[in-house]
């Protein structure tokens, strides 16, 4: 008796595998997307800190996207925005200037772009005190 129920259990594994690696997977690539967008958002946060200090020394606005840039090497720069404000022209010392920089991560994983929308825009601002 006990033989023939056990008989009828060969396939169980193999259904419970099917049930569960589709969520295995969904979780396993949301961990690496969000990673890839939580290191575009470190790397922009990063370049603003750059650019801000920057600004605070007496940069220009050419010296401030440059040093945006290269703080944020590992990103693509033509799809980098920055926006500073008040203008090089409009500074003076005492004053605050702010500078924000927008980079939108593409996701690769087409479940997860179904999901969130896609392209990601990841933005960071700093306001720091001219000297």
């Amino acid at each position: 008796m006990i033989q023939r129920l056990r008989k009828g259990e060969h396939g169980q594994a193999l259904v419970e595998m099917a049930l569960v690696l589709p969520l295995f997977f969904l979780l396993l690539f949301g961990v690496i997307e969000m990673g890839r967008v939580g290191y575009a958002y470190i790397t922009v946060s990063n370049a603003a800190r750059a650019g801000g200090r920057t600004a605070t020394i007496g940069g220009t606005d050419a010296d401030i996207n440059n040093s945006v840039q290269y703080a944020a090497t590992s990103l693509d720069s033509a799809s980098l925005t920055i926006a500073i404000t008040p203008t090089q022209s409009q500074r003076k010392s005492g004053q605050q200037v702010t500078v924000k920089v927008n980079y939108p991560v593409q996701l690769i994983i087409p479940i997860i772009s179904n999901v969130i929308p896609n392209p990601v825009v990841v933005s960071s601002s700093i306001i720091m005190r001219l000297e």
